[in-house]
């Protein structure tokens, strides 16, 4: 339980905002359910740009969890495959394919599933090397993501300035300088 506190608190703030959206699925009106696509694809990209700038907070300050990447992870698939399932429930699965956002986002939750699914340590040893690499993927869902959103002129710049700034702090030469600059102080 002592190691598995960030994966319990991860899974509430995920499960949460469920309560008021289940009230809202109830009403089953043509807004309601328009509005509940809408909130879940907010989640979904939240999670996402979270979870991947854990690796740049591992970077400047050192601080990382497994379990805690691994739910967050958890929770940006379970948020986008929900997204997804609510806009074909109001829009029809064939509409999907008749805007290029539509497929950006149908392709990033595509990507999505199998690492959901590859999100465990099972999988992990099973997978010994490849592991790493399908988990990079999440990188494309993230730009796919940026650019569905950014085709429908919703609020995209800051995930979009955010996922940026931990793009930049992974370039291998940043990296080091900031790793480096942490190791020295550390030791001083």
């Amino acid at each position: 339980m002592n190691k598995n506190y960030g994966w319990i608190i991860v899974a509430a703030l995920a499960l949460l905002p469920l309560i008021p959206l289940d009230n809202m699925a109830m009403e089953n009106s043509k807004e309601n359910i328009e509005m509940l696509y809408h909130i879940s694809g907010e989640f979904a990209i939240r999670w996402m740009t979270a979870v991947l700038t854990l690796t740049p907070i591992f970077i400047l300050f050192g601080v990382t969890n497994l379990f805690v990447r691994q739910a967050m992870g958890i929770a940006t698939a379970i948020w986008s495959i929900l997204h997804f399932a609510i806009f074909i429930a109001a829009e029809g699965f064939s509409e999907t394919f008749t805007q290029v956002n539509y497929v950006l986002g149908f392709v990033a939750v595509l990507i999505l599933i199998p690492l959901l699914f590859t999100s465990n340590r099972k999988a992990m040893k099973r997978l010994k090397s490849s592991w790493k690499k399908l988990q990079s993927m999440a990188y494309v869902a993230i730009i796919l993501s940026l650019l569905h959103v950014a085709i429908l002129e919703k609020t995209w710049i800051i995930y979009a300035v955010v996922v940026g700034l931990g793009f930049i702090v992974r370039i291998p030469t940043v990296k080091a300088t900031i790793l480096s600059y942490r190791l020295k102080n550390k030791n001083s």
